[in-house]
C-alpha cells in the first residue's frame, strides 16, 4: 500500500518564528525576547518582534494554507501569550487569538495540531531556574491543562515539547539558542530531566480534561543511516542509531526511551557515570505515561557500515548536497528512521517536521523558482513512500515550514518556507515548492513515482 486516503498532509510553524506582536494584547516576554536584546547573539542583530506579523494577517495566511490545499497544520501556542508570567493569571486575549485561529482552520477544512513548547519559555519562569528547576514540570502541566480545556473540544492532536535536545542543548551547553547558557553536561541532563517530566506531568493532566485527545512528544530524530543493504550494515546503523555518547545532547534513544519503554537507555546511564540526572522515585512511571503516537522531526543522518559487531562512520562524500545551513541532504533518513523508530517502539509515527532551507529571491518574473527544495523534498518523501509501503505507520507528514519565518540564531537569513516573506512589506509569495506540494497532495503522493532528478 501507499500513502492512506486519510494521509495528513500539511505544513508546519513555530509560534516565536511567525507570530510578531511580541508585546501587544498582554503578552508576556519569553527567553527568546531577552536572548534577542544580547549583543552579537542574532546574526545581523535580527529579532521576533514582528517576524512574519502572522497575528495580524492570520486570515490572509489561512487562506494562504487553503490555497495550497494543506490539510493539517501544526502550530505552536506561545506559553507567554497565553500566561505572561508562565503561571498565575490566565490572558484571555491571548486565548481568544488562538481560539479564533483553530475556528478559522477548521471552516477552512483544515486540522490544527498543536505543540505546546516550542522553544519560548516565559522569561519569568526562567527568572525562577527555567528548565533547571524541578518545579517547572509542575508548571508545564498547568499550563498544558488550560490549553486543552480551551481547544482540546475541537483540536485532536497534540505534541508537548518540540526537540527537547535543541532547546536544552543549544540553548543550556552550546549558549547559540535562548537562554544562551554554557553549563556542564550534568546540569543540562538534569535539565533534560526536567523537560521529560513536564512532558510526563503535562500528558496526565491534559487527559484528566480530555480522553478523546491525542499525544506525543517531538524529539529530532537523529539516525545512522546504512552504507548498503546487506543485513550486517543494517543491524549496525540500527545499533549505532540508538547508541549514546558524547556531551551533544543528540542522542535518539535518551529521549525517546524514557517515554515510550520507561527507562533511560542502560548504556548512556553507564555512560555517564556521575553526570546523570537526579531521578526521584516516581518519575519513570510519570515520564512514560502512555502516548498516542511518535512525532519526531527528521533532516539529516550520518552513513555507516558495519565492522564486527560495531561501526565506523563512512567517509563523507564530498559532493553531497547540502543546505544553505550546511546540512547533508540524505533523504534514506525518512525510511530508515521511521523503520528504525517503529521497530524500537511500536507506535504509529507522525513526521512533524522536514524541509530545505536555501537563499531564496524573487524573480523578475515575480515567481520563486525554488527547484532544490522540490527535489528535495521529493527524495526525502519518496524514501517515507518506501516506508508506507512497508507497513510502517506514518499517519502524515507536516513540511518545515509554511512560510520563510526567523529561523533562531539565524535571524531571518535561512529560508525554509514554501512561501516566501518580504520582511519589509509582509507581502507573501508562494514559491514553485508550494505549488508543487499543492499538487503532491492533490495526488496523494503520486507525483513522487516520476523519475527522480539529483539536486544541484
Amino acid at each position: 500500500m501507499s500513502f492512506s486516503k486519510d494521509f495528513l498532509w500539511g505544513a508546519a510553524t513555530a509560534a516565536y518564528q511567525i507570530e510578531g506582536a511580541y508585546k501587544e494584547a498582554g503578552k508576556g516576554e519569553s527567553i527568546w525576547d531577552m536572548f534577542c536584546r544580547k549583543e552579537g547573539a542574532i546574526k545581523e542583530g535580527h529579532d521576533g518582534k514582528k517576524a512574519c506579523d502572522h497575528y495580524n494577517r492570520i486570515d490572509e495566511d489561512i487562506a494562504l494554507m487553503k490555497s495550497l490545499g494543506i490539510k493539517a497544520y501544526r502550530l505552536s501556542l506561545s506559553w507567554p501569550r497565553i500566561l505572561p508570567n508562565g503561571v498565575g493569571e490566565v490572558n484571555h486575549a491571548g486565548l481568544d487569538f488562538y481560539s479564533d485561529l483553530i475556528d478559522k482552520l477548521i471552516a477552512a477544512g483544515i486540522e490544527p495540531i498543536i505543540t505546546l513548547y516550542h522553544w519560548d519559555l516565559p522569561k519569568t519562569l526562567f527568572m525562577k531556574g527555567g528548565w533547571l528547576n524541578r518545579n517547572i514540570a509542575e508548571d508545564f502541566a498547568n499550563y498544558a491543562k488550560i490549553c486543552v480545556e480551551a481547544f482540546a473540544d475541537r483540536v485532536e492532536k497534540w505534541i508537548t515539547l518540540n526537540e527537547p535536545q535543541c532547546f536544552v542543548f543549544l540553548g543550556h551547553s552550546a549558549g547559540v539558542h535562548a537562554p544562551g547558557l554554557e553549563l556542564p553536561l550534568k546540569e543540562c541532563l538534569q535539565a533534560g530531566h526536567h523537560a521529560l517530566l513536564a512532558h510526563g506531568k503535562a500528558a496526565i493532566a491534559m487527559r484528566e480534561v480530555s480522553h478523546k485527545i491525542k499525544i506525543a512528544c517531538a524529539p529530532m530524530g537523529l539516525f545512522k543511516l546504512p552504507a548498503s543493504e546487506n543485513s550486517e550494515d543494517i543491524e549496525a546503523a540500527r545499533k549505532a542509531s540508538f547508541h549514546v555518547d558524547g556531551d551533544h545532547g543528540f542522542w535518539t534513544s535518551w529521549w525517546y526511551d524514557p517515554i515510550y519503554l520507561g527507562h533511560y537507555p542502560q548504556q548512556g546511564w553507564k555512560e555517564f557515570g556521575d553526570n546523570v540526572p537526579q531521578v526521584e522515585e516516581g518519575d519513570m512511571e510519570i515520564i512514560s505515561s502512555e502516548m498516542d503516537f511518535l512525532a519526531t522531526n527528521f533532516y539529516m543522518g550520518d552513513e555507516v557500515k558495519a565492522e564486527g559487531d560495531s561501526w565506523v562512520l563512512s567517509p563523507e562524500d564530498p559532493s553531497i548536497a547540502k543546505t544553505a545551513f550546511d546540512w547533508k541532504v540524505t533523504p534514506s533518513l525518512l525510511y530508515w528512521g521511521p523503520r528504525f523508530l517503529y521497530e524500537r517502539y511500536g507506535k504509529e509515527i507522525m513526521i512533524t517536521e522536514n524541509g530545505f532551507s536555501q537563499h531564496d529571491v524573487i524573480a523578475e518574473d515575480g515567481a520563486v523558482h525554488d527547484q532544490n527544495r522540490i527535489l528535495y523534498t521529493k527524495q526525502y518523501l519518496s524514501h517515507l513512500q518506501r516506508a508506507v509501503e512497508e507497513n510502517v505507520p506514518v499517519t502524515g507528514y507536516m513540511h518545515w515550514s509554511l512560510m520563510d519565518n526567523f529561523e533562531w540564531g539565524e535571524g531571518y537569513t535561512q529560508r525554509f518556507g514554501l512561501t516566501y516573506i518580504n520582511y519589509e512589506t509582509g507581502e507573501r509569495t508562494i514559491k514553485d515548492s508550494g505549488y508543487w506540494y499543492r499538487d503532491l497532495i492533490d495526488s496523494n503522493g503520486a507525483l513522487l513515482k516520476e523519475a527522480e532528478l539529483a539536486l544541484v
